[in-house]
This record gives structure tokens, C-alpha cells and sequence, in this order.
């Protein structure tokens, strides 16, 4: 999130970005793999994600705070990409995500956004969901 949120606001290529973020303490705990797909990923597919998102947000994806903004692109690339990962527990971790960086309801915000983006992006997934109901 870290990486996005500085690629938002600076728009430095995502080497310069990628190589910031290798540079940080605690860098070295993470999931280098799946960091890697997120950054990158939603880096390279930013417009296609803010396609997606766009559908489900009550402003222009650029007028959102840039937390929210790279939470909601995480939390798309996860839903579009990221099938192993339960489209609950991809959103529940962008809301946690948005929890500890974002606003003071911006989980909220990004909840409701990604639940209705997971209809677009997951459609079986969120239907098997609601069936069991």
C-alpha cells in the first residue's frame, strides 16, 4: 500500500518505487512474491483497475484520498487476479488496510466499493456466496 500510495502521489516509475520500498525496514518479512504482483500489478494495470473501480465510486477515482485509492487498487488487483485468496478475505484485508492508514470511515468507503466490485470481478464466487445464505 505503501508503494502505491508514493507512486500516486509522486508518479515515479515503479522501479523507483519498488527499489524505495526494498529499502525499508521490515521489507525483508514480507511476501516478496505476492508484493511484487501487487506493486507491480496494479502499477501496470492501473487504468484497467480504476476502470473497475470506477463503476463503484461516487467520485472520479483521482478525487479519492490517495490511501483509499491504492487500498481500493489492491483490493481490486486481489478480486481480479488473486483467486486463491477468498474475495472476503481480500476485502476484509483492504478495510483493515484502510482501518490503519485510511480516514476515519474510510474502511467503510472501501468496504462497500470492493463488496460491489467483487459482484463484476467474481461473480460465481460472490453468488455460490449469497446461495448459502
Amino acid at each position: 500500500m505503501q508503494g502505491l500510495y508514493q507512486w500516486l502521489i509522486t508518479g515515479d516509475e515503479a522501479a523507483v518505487v519498488d527499489a524505495h520500498m526494498r529499502e525499508q525496514d521490515g521489507f525483508d518479512k514480507c511476501d516478496r512474491a505476492h508484493f511484487d504482483a501487487l506493486l507491480n500489478g496494479c502499477i501496470l494495470e492501473a487504468p484497467d483497475l480504476d476502470a473497475v473501480l470506477s463503476r463503484h465510486v461516487d467520485r472520479k477515482t483521482t478525487e479519492l484520498s490517495p490511501i483509499e485509492h491504492a487500498v481500493l487498487m489492491i483490493g481490486a488487483y486481489e478480486l481480479k487476479h488473486c483467486i486463491d485468496i477468498p474475495y472476503k478475505v481480500a476485502i476484509n484485508e483492504a478495510v483493515e488496510l484502510a482501518k490503519a492508514f485510511g480516514g476515519t470511515d474510510g474502511h467503510k468507503y472501501v468496504n462497500g466499493v470492493l463488496d460491489r466490485a467483487a459482484v463484476d470481478l467474481r461473480p460465481q464466487e460472490v453468488q455460490a456466496q449469497r446461495n448459502e445464505r
